[in-house]
């Protein structure tokens, strides 16, 4: 099973690099990184996607929780949250496509950042099955490059 892990941790040099160590040590995989700064510069939040059933995943929280520089470990997939990731798609447009590239774009809400007279470079931020969805439909118009994001999640809050 999927899992979507928050880690609030030091923003110091080398920390990424014994999270990763970790993982690559134990023989887990890590499906999506993303990490950056919150609103106190010297605290990260990295937001991590991995598989495994609930044995593992609570030993990665528990090896997570032994890190030095580690803050707080959630595993948020239990919980209602919000997820999102970015790509950026450089797709052929050439004058008999250009429309219906753009048509595309526009129902995937994503937005032209980029032209040339061969091709456009498209964003599209959405859940990674929205993300899959457009690269799909845009491959046999023709994509000569992808560069995505890794999932960035957030528990969602408390209605009460």
């Amino acid at each position: 099973m999927k899992h979507t892990i928050s880690v609030l941790l030091q923003n110091k040099p080398g920390v990424l690099s014994r999270v990763t160590g970790l993982f690559s040590g134990r023989g887990f995989n890590i499906e999506s990184l993303c990490v950056a700064e919150t609103l106190e510069p010297e605290v990260s939040c990295m937001t991590l996607v991995t598989i495994g059933d609930n044995f593992i995943i609570e030993q990665i929280t528990k090896q997570l929780h032994k890190l030095i520089d580690v803050i707080k470990v959630t595993d948020i997939s239990n919980k209602e949250y919000v997820e999102r990731e970015m790509v950026l798609i450089r797709v052929k447009a050439e004058a008999s496509t250009r429309a219906e590239v753009l048509r595309v774009i526009d129902i995937f809400r994503g937005k032209v950042v980029d032209v040339s007279p061969k091709s456009y470079a498209v964003e599209v931020t959405g859940s990674a099955s929205k993300i899959q969805a457009i690269i799909d439909i845009l491959r046999p118009i023709g994509i000569k490059e992808i560069v995505r994001t890794g999932t960035i999640a957030m528990a969602r809050a408390n209605k009460g």
